[in-house]
């Protein structure tokens, strides 16, 4: 049986670590979570965020627009917050309405409040492995979440497959940058099996639920899966607010022949939350410094 990879256990003790960080700085943290529309799948998320903010003794500013709102009028919004000085970090809750370019909008945030990474400027830091920059959130907790199991990336072969620059892209290079040698693979790669199956460590960022199978691995891999999504068969459940989150993973096959595997939920997602706060206090900490 594989070890289970646990993002909450994990993030409840960065909560305590920021919870004293933030007493010691002396200033309250502010996040801005800017929002176009009213997804429920995006308001979620925005709870999460605000639950772990009232954990540590951060402040939470959420700004919804309406789902026709204008490029320019949300950018016109953005310079404003970079100006202000009470606020630390800036974030645009994805996805966005198709009528709105999400990395135009994203690019006019000051990469100093770029609290999840996703600026030119910050990816372009994370390609340079310059401390700097800030590391995008899901990328810093798939990290963060191998180091607190002490798993070594140095010199082991490591897959990732999908290649957004949300996930994908970015974990592939900070996978590099930690001495690991990196394939990525996507919907057009020729025989991913035998690129899994080469890997040492996999990370799984597909979107297709269940995607990969126990023929997809073998013993002694690390299986970090990003994947979220509603299990189909658990729609009637979804009526009643209980429906079943699964991975891009296999999870109840593979963990039987993998040495370690990371679950939906409670895993990369709880992580994806801690490490957006590990930002903001850093971002804070420099701005007040």
């Amino acid at each position: 049986m594989a070890q289970i990879l646990k993002g909450t256990t994990v993030r409840d003790s960065i909560a305590d670590d920021l919870k004293k960080e933030i007493k010691t700085l002396g200033v309250k943290p502010c996040l801005v979570i800017l929002q176009v529309g009213m997804l429920e799948e995006s308001n979620a998320y925005i709870a999460q965020k605000q639950k772990f903010a009232e954990l540590i003794g951060a402040e939470i500013i959420h700004k919804r627009y309406e789902v026709d709102a204008s490029q320019d009028f949300i950018i016109t919004n953005i310079e404003q917050l970079n100006k202000d000085e009470k606020i630390n970090g800036i974030i645009l809750q994805l996805p966005i309405p198709e009528h709105l370019n999400p990395g135009q909008i994203i690019d006019r945030i000051s990469p100093a409040k770029d609290v999840d990474g996703l600026t030119a400027t910050n990816l372009k830091l994370l390609a340079q492995n310059n401390p700097q920059g800030f590391v995008p959130a899901t990328t810093k907790g798939v990290l963060t979440l191998l180091d607190a199991y002490n798993i070594d990336l140095a010199g082991k072969k490591a897959l990732m497959i999908g290649r957004s620059m949300l996930v994908g892209k970015p974990t592939a290079l900070a996978l590099v940058n930690r001495n690991a040698t990196v394939r990525i693979a996507h919907s057009k790669t020729e025989d991913l099996k035998s690129e899994t199956l080469d890997a040492d460590i996999i990370v799984v960022a597909i979107g297709k639920p269940r995607y990969i199978t126990a023929e997809y691995v073998k013993a002694g891999q690390v299986i970090v899966d990003v994947g979220i999504n509603l299990d189909k068969v658990g729609l009637k459940e979804e009526i009643s607010g209980k429906a079943k989150l699964i991975g891009d993973v296999d999870f109840e096959n593979v963990q039987n022949i993998v040495s370690a595997i990371s679950p939906v939920p409670g895993g990369v997602g709880a992580m994806t939350v801690a490490s957006l706060f590990q930002n903001l206090v850093e971002a804070a900490k420099r701005q007040n410094s």
